[in-house]
Parts: structure tokens; C-alpha cells; sequence
């Protein structure tokens, strides 16, 4: 009866249009940049483009996608997330687990975690990493994008807090049968962790394919830029020689028709992963950041 309540009904009801409406506002930014990019020259500039292209044509994306320094930018970014992804996510797997274990398991189990949040506090700074990354020989090379950020604390604040919350008698039972510390990891607290990892592996995606300025500052050639670094070149430097475009195609393209596919497709691979792993982010989210 309380549900079909007049002030239950009208209740529902503005909620429905004020999330209808913030989703609009999410939504239509996005749709008036795809118009844009396939827009003409003439509307851009005058800004003419709504929600819908005005004189279509493909000329910007044709230029971007025939533009062999984003091709390779695009497979760094991938290789860079593929990566950085997989061996984030097993340092935090490997660091978080003992670390969810209480100070009579794990001896010094109080220090490392000590240890581990003084570093999301305090930073040794740009220069230093950067004389870092000089010394190891690094410079130039692809792992210098992945290593650095390789433990994220945070991540292995979040699935730590996670792993406290199963229950102690899952892996009691697994000890019980002969299982030691590892083969309860992989086949108990593993198994029953995919929202919480489904979660942290999104941030790391996101995080991976965003950054821009390690790639900027550790990489010596444009040619080995991610795509963000690459973008950024292009959309705030506005730097068209990264575009590989002559002048008579920079006479025939408007640079927030370019500025419009760059971003477009910049943040086309996060939308398309977004919904497949969606499911778990507020579970994952809610479950891991309870602390016992």
C-alpha cells in the first residue's frame, strides 16, 4: 500500500525525471562533439553545430586514422593499458591479501601497511623520478610508462578492505583440506573478489589510457607516445604537425573539427569497456571501502 501512494508515486516520478535529466547532461556533451566532427569546415568555425552534423563529412577522421603517428599512438595506449592492467592488478592481489591478515598472522604486517600509506602522503617529486627513470635507463622506453605507478596503494587500500569482509570460514575450511596461503587466494578469495576487481581494474584502465604527461616527459621520440600524450599535443598545443597534414588539407580542416574526432575517439575505447564492467563498480565499491 505504501507503494502505491500518491506520494510514494509523485516521489518516484521526480526522481525518474532528475536522473532522465543528469543523464541528458552527460549524454549530449558527447553528441555535440561526434556532430561537430563531422561537420564542415564553414559550420565549426562559425559554431553552427547542435546535436546534429551540419555539411557532413568524414575529412577530419579521414586525416587522423590516415595519420601513421596516431595508428601507433593508439597501439602504445593499448599495449599500455593491456599491461599496466594485468601486472597492477597482481601486485595488488599478491600485496593485499597478506596485508587483510591481522598482525598475530602476518608479522610486520603494521609496518608495510605504514610504509605503504606514507607513500600515498608524501611523493619524492618530478625531478627525482625523472633522474630515476634517467639511471635505470629507462628513458625512451615503454616500461617507463607502466613501472612507476605499477603499486598503487589505494587499490590495495580498497581490495585489502575487501578481502576482511569474507568470512574467516571460507578460508578455514580451504586450510582444513590440506589448501595453503596461495590456493586460498586464487580459488577462494579470488573467485568470490570479481566486483572489487572488476572495479579497480576499470581505474586502472581509465588511469592507463588518460595519462599523458609520463609520456611526454620519459618518451624522446612523438612516435612513442601514447595516445593521450599524443592528443594533448594536438588539442592544447594545438601542434597540426603531429597530424602529418599538408597545407592544403589544414585549408579544408577546421581545427574543432579535428579537436572534435581527437576527443571522440580518445574516449571511445573507455565508453566501450564502461558497460560491460559496470555491474560490478558500485558493488565493488561499496563491499571494499567497509572497514572491520
Amino acid at each position: 500500500m505504501y507503494h502505491k501512494s500518491p506520494a510514494y508515486k509523485a516521489f518516484y516520478l521526480f526522481n525518474a525525471i532528475l536522473i532522465g535529466v543528469l543523464s541528458l547532461l552527460c549524454v549530449l556533451p558527447l553528441i555535440h562533439i561526434l556532430a561537430v566532427s563531422f561537420s564542415g569546415k564553414a559550420a565549426a568555425t562559425a559554431n553552427l553545430v547542435g546535436l546534429w552534423p551540419v555539411d557532413f563529412n568524414t575529412e577530419a577522421y579521414r586525416k587522423t586514422f590516415g595519420n601513421d603517428n596516431f595508428l601507433t599512438s593508439i597501439g602504445v595506449s593499448a599495449k599500455r593499458v593491456f599491461f599496466g592492467t594485468v601486472l597492477g592488478m597482481c601486485i595488488t592481489l599478491i600485496t593485499a591479501y597478506p596485508l587483510s591478515k591481522g598482525s598475530e598472522t602476518f608479522r610486520g604486517r603494521d609496518g608495510y601497511m605504514w610504509f605503504l600509506l606514507i607513500t600515498m602522503l608524501f611523493s619524492g617529486g618530478l625531478v627525482p623520478m625523472y633522474v630515476l627513470m634517467s639511471e635505470l635507463g629507462l628513458l625512451g622506453s615503454f616500461w617507463s610508462l607502466i613501472l612507476p605507478g605499477l603499486v598503487a596503494v589505494f587499490n590495495i587500500v580498497l581490495l585489502m578492505n575487501f578481502f576482511r569482509n569474507v568470512p574467516k570460514e571460507l578460508e578455514e575450511s580451504a586450510f582444513l583440506d590440506g589448501a595453503g596461503y596461495s590456493a586460498a587466494l586464487f580459488h577462494i578469495f579470488l573467485p568470490i573478489s570479481m566486483p572489487a576487481i572488476a572495479t579497480l581494474s576499470l581505474f586502472n584502465i581509465v588511469g592507463h589510457w588518460n595519462s599523458w604527461f609520463d609520456g611526454m616527459i620519459y618518451m624522446n621520440e612523438s612516435s612513442q607516445w601514447p595516445l593521450a600524450t599524443l592528443l594533448q599535443a594536438i588539442l592544447v598545443q594545438v601542434d597540426f604537425t603531429k597530424l602529418s597534414a599538408s597545407p592544403s588539407d589544414l585549408a579544408n580542416l577546421s581545427d574543432r573539427t579535428v579537436k572534435a574526432s581527437q576527443i571522440f575517439i580518445g574516449s571511445l575505447p573507455v565508453l566501450a569497456v564502461y558497460p560491460f564492467l559496470q555491474k560490478y563498480f558500485v558493488k565493488g565499491i561499496v563491499l571494499g571501502a567497509v572497514k572491520e
